[in-house]
């Protein structure tokens, strides 16, 4: 057996189960021609034994050869039933070992581009190339092999704190109109469990309360950014979670109060926007810079800008305020947080107050028991945010999406940690 060559070849080709009838080798390509050694064929829907209509060739992309590639031509039989009562008329041979009916490519070729794209994010265009195949052809095996393996049952199991974020998905249209999904992200494993277009309350509503009473019941902590949407949707799904709000946005709100207080005060003394010699613009950035990291020199000179530049003390008193907000973070016991949300917010929303910073002072009373809650969980929408950078990557990859599914399925394959080493067990039905 081992000095016949003709079965060598055919276990070289990895389809033991077909007979190889030829093998064409012109430049760096490759051509091996086989068929099946299937003979007699009965109808699928009455077993009466089928007569033979013919053939047809279907040419199948696989993976390359070293530097040569390798295209298989499949010469299918075609059958019909010789009863005329039957329904099922004519149909052509197919077999799942070699290649699925919606692929046109090898059942490895197709599990091993699925891996290439969804797994390391290369491009479609960059595997089709290197196999010298299509554009589509490479897309429609990551679909298909790839659904089928973010869907096994199992992918993500008990979940006890769950986020929500959103993520530019889509710039439409002659008016470039944005489209946005939700990506809902298991945060203890930084997982994303699923993506849903849109970024109101009513799709991730939908999907939470897909999963079923159980597997919501071990969900402890919800963590969000400052978003109500997100906020009705824990409210509603969630009553019994602990939300938490991301500590990382309540600091950056306060950031942009600072800067909105700035450059108001700097178009009211002065008429314009901030120039290279303008005091609170040239302070711009010591500004946002935290209290305990800025130099003597750097204080010096900030108090200084605030003087020449903030003759009303509004800027100040903002900055001020944003200093506060971050102190709210230095420590970890949660009655003593809430105590300071409470009293931060009722000092800052008064008359006296700068507009900007009455408007910071509403939003913390609003999220008071949220913002303290992370003294308590220490979860963040940190991992979240992650999860947000793993799929801006692959759409720099693919240079844009334009279908929300194929957005969704290479989303999931590269962030959604499937099972990788189900690839070769599982295939699409």
């Amino acid at each position: 057996m081992a000095s016949d060559p003709t079965r060598m070849c055919e276990l070289l080709v990895g389809l033991d189960h077909v007979d190889v009838l030829d093998v064409e080798v012109e430049g760096l390509e490759v051509t091996i021609t086989i068929e099946t050694r299937q003979i007699l064929v009965g109808c699928p829907s009455c077993g009466v034994l089928a007569r033979s209509k013919g053939r047809r060739s279907v040419r199948l992309a696989d993976v390359n050869h070293g530097f040569r590639r390798v295209n298989v031509l499949w010469i299918k039989r075609r059958w019909c039933c010789p009863d005329a009562d039957c329904p099922r008329g004519s149909w052509t041979e197919e077999d799942r070992r070699i290649a699925h009916p919606r692929s046109l490519m090898l059942d490895r070729a197709a599990r091993w581009v699925t891996e290439q794209v969804g797994r390391y994010a290369r491009s479609v265009n960059e595997v089709a190339e290197t196999l010298g195949c299509s554009w589509h052809t490479v897309n429609d095996a990551v679909l298909l092999y790839g659904e089928a393996l973010i869907d096994l049952p199992g992918r993500f199991g008990e979940v006890s704190a769950l986020g929500l974020d959103e993520v530019l998905f889509l710039r439409e249209g002659t008016y470039r109109t944005q489209r946005y999904s939700t990506q809902i992200v298991d945060v203890n494993r930084g997982q994303l469990l699923d993506v849903v277009p849109g970024r109101k309350g009513a799709e991730p509503k939908a999907w939470l309360e897909a999963q079923g009473a159980d597997w919501l019941a071990g969900i402890d902590y919800a963590t969000l950014d400052l978003s109500g949407s997100y906020r009705a949707v824990f409210d509603a799904v969630l009553p019994n979670a602990t939300q938490v709000a991301d500590p990382f946005h309540v600091v950056k709100l306060a950031n942009e109060k600072l800067d909105e207080t700035r450059r108001r005060v700097q178009n009211e003394t002065l008429g314009h926007r901030g120039r290279k010699g303008d005091p609170l613009f040239r302070c711009r950035r010591l500004l946002t810079r935290a209290n305990e990291r800025l130099s003597e020199g750097g204080k010096d000179k900030l108090l200084g800008l605030l003087a020449a530049g903030d003759p009303r003390g509004d800027v100040a008193t903002a900055w001020t305020a944003k200093e506060a907000v971050r102190e709210l973070y230095a420590h970890i016991d949660p009655a003593l947080a809430l105590e300071w949300v409470d009293a931060l917010s009722d000092d800052m929303d008064n008359e006296e107050q700068p507009i900007e910073v009455r408007s910071l002072g509403r939003t913390l009373k609003r999220w008071r028991l949220q913002i303290a809650a992370w003294h308590e969980a220490q979860v963040s929408n940190g991992p979240t945010e992650a999860v947000n950078n793993l799929i801006k990557r692959v759409k720099r990859g693919a240079f844009g999406f334009r279908r929300f599914k194929n957005y969704r399925i290479r989303a999931l394959l590269y962030a959604g940690k499937p099972d990788w080493s189900l690839l070769g067990m599982v295939g699409p039905p």
